[in-house]
């Protein structure tokens, strides 16, 4: 059976390459576009993973993954965005997220991304800023 995944992304050009990646490996269960639809499709879908962008409407990827912890899910997340700053992956590494890749590197660093997370070990890309 396949890897369960919830993507979430508000860019539809981000979003379509991201599942021309994801779809031959994993079943895409939704998109969501913002972070109070992350929470909600969370909840409904139980997806076993979350590829999710931070910058997002309503809110951001960090705070709707915080939310969703509050209502006790155990949810794998990778975090999928444009942010190489140390604070923003020490905030994701905080609610638990188990990898984050830049989106420049999507292509060649997403899949092992997922499959350490899925693996309960973390998988950051090389190029954040520390």
């Amino acid at each position: 059976m396949k890897t369960r995944v919830l993507l979430v992304d508000d860019h539809p050009p981000l979003v379509e390459a991201a599942l021309t990646i994801l779809k031959p490996r994993y079943d895409i269960v939704g998109i969501a576009t913002d972070g109070a639809m992350l929470i909600l499709e969370a909840l409904r879908l139980s997806p076993d993973l979350i590829v999710s962008d931070i910058t997002l409407p309503i809110l951001n990827g960090i705070e709707a993954i915080h939310r969703l912890r509050l209502s006790n899910s155990q949810v794998k997340v990778v975090f999928l965005t444009v942010h190489a700053e140390e604070g923003f992956l020490k905030a994701c590494m905080a609610e638990g997220a188990l990898g984050y890749v830049l989106k420049s590197r999507m292509k060649t660093q997403l899949i092992p991304a997922i499959e350490a997370a899925l693996e309960g070990r973390s998988y950051v890309s090389p190029f954040v800023a520390k």
